[in-house]
């Protein structure tokens, strides 16, 4: 996947920082145009599994709902990687000259091992434990700041879909990703996503009652 020009600087920000704290660091360059498919560029992806091609995973439910996301960044929140390894993470949003969100800049941090010395990096540790996360699965007032991302993604998330012959199974599989990603945990998304389709706030509650009782069944 190309790598749009004004990402381009970052690529070797991306690799000094992995050079530099080694084979446990993992650094990730978004390009939030294309949010199903935002990964354009991957250092020591093996870490997490990432690849190019992907989308993001925590950009909405643990960096731009966190209460500690401020000045475009959230540093030091946790996760645990599809492949089992407990990695810290802190991600930044990437802006054009226009002050327009383009992007994120994300650093994962493989900690296994530094959990077992946790008593000699107390310090290191002490944001990593008071992590918040308890805001996932409610949702949330965002701050204009982060409104005009989630904007952004669900312009970008709806693209060049023809709305006049928008079919059942398109809203829905739109629908999905939104959720997925947690769009939808954010106060007033359902009605911005509603409008910008063009279909009632009702049917957008239907599709998303299809879309979890689905995902319960597998």
């Amino acid at each position: 996947m190309k790598i749009s020009q004004k990402l381009i600087p970052y690529k070797a920000l991306a690799d000094m920082i992995a050079d530099s704290f080694g084979k446990k660091c993992e650094v990730i360059i978004h390009d939030l145009s294309t949010p199903q498919s935002s990964v354009v560029y991957v250092a020591n992806g093996y870490i997490t599994g990432r690849e190019v091609g992907q989308s993001f995973d925590h950009l909405v439910k643990q960096v731009l709902l966190s209460k500690n996301f401020k000045n475009d960044y959230n540093a030091n929140y946790t996760f645990k990687a599809e492949n089992g390894k407990q990695i810290k993470s802190s991600t930044s949003l990437i802006r054009d000259e226009n002050e327009e969100v383009i992007g994120a800049f994300c650093i994962n941090f493989e900690i296994e091992d530094l959990m077992k010395m946790k008593n000699f990096l107390n310090d290191f540790f002490e944001e990593v434990e008071a992590s918040d996360n308890d805001n996932i699965g409610v949702q949330m007032e965002p701050f204009d700041n982060v409104m005009e991302v989630i904007d952004n993604l669900i312009d970008k998330t709806i693209g060049d879909t023809d709305l006049n012959n928008l079919k059942k199974k398109d809203s829905i599989r739109m629908l999905t990703f939104m959720y997925n990603k947690g769009i939808f945990l954010t106060k007033g998304s359902v009605d911005k996503v509603a409008e910008k389709l063009g279909i009632s706030r009702v049917t957008v509650y239907s599709y998303l009652d299809e879309i979890k009782k689905n995902a319960k069944t597998k």
